[in-house]
């Protein structure tokens, strides 16, 4: 039996209240006697409102990665598929490719066939450099490489760079991705595979 919406958010609130007071560990105490530490209330709470404005587009680009529908995305926000597209779409210009002997763009991939389509283009030596909706940017070395995608509130970021593992860009909500050299020869022609193919 699943928690009661009420119990739900009150959990999400509280853990969300750590978060913000984690950020300043001073400000609890300054509120019991300085009236200004509500204006840094203010502004931590409104910086945490953006972020988590962010995280929403991420996790609808995410979705849609995946293939959910507008039609799903908007009931499951409370609005029409319309409103939830207006809101959260973006047109990706597909002529934006970059396709020099150094640079390529693997488009279009989802998240179910992104990762194959990086191991594919790594064993050509192949790493990417950076990512969005839909894509990945790659650029070439003389070794394969590897890339790894994990959940972005895994707090395995340490553990992966000891490993050897880069991050790549910033975090894609709800993933973070990562790409490691492996010493090992380029495989193939050295081309990444066209996703669309």
């Amino acid at each position: 039996m699943s928690e009661e919406p009420e119990q739900t958010d009150d959990g999400l609130r509280r853990a969300l209240s750590d978060a913000i007071a984690s950020v300043d560990p001073t400000l609890a105490g300054r509120l019991e006697h300085e009236p200004d530490s509500y204006l840094d209330l203010i502004d931590l709470t409104s910086r945490s409102a953006e972020e988590i404005a962010q995280l929403l587009q991420f996790a609808v680009a995410s979705a849609r990665q995946a293939s959910v529908s507008w039609e799903r995305i908007g009931q499951q926000l409370g609005m029409s598929r319309q409103a939830a597209q207006q809101r959260f779409g973006r047109v990706l210009d597909s002529t934006d490719v970059h396709s020099s002997d150094e640079k390529r763009r693997l488009y279009p991939l989802t998240a179910f066939d992104e990762m194959d389509a990086l191991a594919e283009a790594g064993r050509a030596g192949w790493h990417s450099i950076s990512y969005g909706m839909y894509f990945h940017d790659v650029i070439q070395s003389n070794e394969q490489w590897e890339h790894l995608r994990v959940a972005a509130f895994e707090s395995s970021r340490h553990r992966l760079e000891g490993e050897g593992w880069r991050r790549i860009g910033t975090m894609w909500f709800p993933w973070a991705y990562y790409a490691r050299p492996t010493g090992k020869p380029i495989e193939a022609d050295g081309a990444p595979a066209d996703p669309t193919a």
